[in-house]
């Protein structure tokens, strides 16, 4: 039931996701999408600690309610994290 929910929610562009941006590589990465804040809170250790186990810098994390990005992982050019 929850895999529902959380389909419906994707489709509509209600569902809650995880933005992780990172220096060294200058990505912005997507996990998600989650049916809640919690989910994708509980979620967020497992992720933020294999990003670091790759040498990555966090540089910010956001959870929040958003259309499916375009990609999951989006790698910047030289510059800004692309938005």
């Amino acid at each position: 039931m929850r895999d529902f929910l959380t389909a419906i929610l994707e489709k509509i562009g209600k569902a809650t996701w995880l933005e992780i941006e990172t220096d060294h590589p200058r990505c912005t990465y997507y996990f998600g999408p989650y049916l809640s804040r919690e989910e994708a809170e509980a979620a967020q250790e497992g992720f933020l600690e294999d990003l670091k186990e790759e040498g990555a810098t966090i540089l910010r994390m956001e959870i929040d309610v958003r259309p499916t990005p375009p990609q999951l992982t989006i790698e910047a050019e030289e510059g800004a994290i692309q938005r």
